[in-house]
């Protein structure tokens, strides 16, 4: 990846919402070279979406839980398409607040879901509709954070992680 692509992607994750003009300025190249390239990086599949990190506790919600599952054991192919197509479908359907489901390893588990809820009766009934699941096993455990704590270290944002991007393109 050249490295104006990289400064790019790194100046979006801080404010998406800045101009091809203003972008251009910050990266010092000329505002239809920001196009060009936003452009190709969408057509590739190196940028996803738009979008901006609300203050959620201001929004309503209360909770954000992280929550760890174990899955079954999935032997054929065909079943390991079944899990995701109903992970996504608990994705899509109410409750909406799920904003992730991934699989992965670690503590034990091999699924992570985040979500947020507007109190702890909505992480509840998620709880209760994950252990509906033929996929998952009835070993969970969560991680809850208060929205609401006014103690607070970092909160979640994008600009931090953006600026370690550009240190990773120097290492290469």
């Amino acid at each position: 990846m050249k490295d104006t692509e990289l400064k790019l992607i790194s100046e979006l994750m801080k404010n998406s919402q800045r101009s091809d003009r203003e972008l251009a300025k910050v990266i010092g190249v000329s505002q239809p070279t920001v196009t060009r390239i936003k452009a190709k990086l969408k057509r590739e599949g190196y940028l996803l979406e738009y979008t901006l990190i609300p203050n959620f506790e201001k929004l309503g919600y209360e909770i954000f839980a992280l929550t760890f599952a174990s899955i079954k054991q999935i032997f054929s192919p065909e079943k390991a398409e079944e899990a995701r197509k109903a992970a996504i479908e608990l994705a899509e359907r109410a409750p909406l607040n799920v904003v992730l489901i991934e699989r992965g390893t670690g503590l034990g588990y091999g699924v992570v879901i985040g979500s947020f809820h507007e109190n702890y009766t909505s992480y509840t009934k998620l709880i209760s509709d994950l252990k509906q699941s033929p996929y998952l096993e009835m070993n969970y455990g969560s991680f809850i954070i208060d929205l609401k704590n006014p103690i607070r270290y970092r909160p979640l944002t994008l600009a931090k992680i953006s600026d370690h991007l550009l240190t990773l393109q120097k290492k290469t």
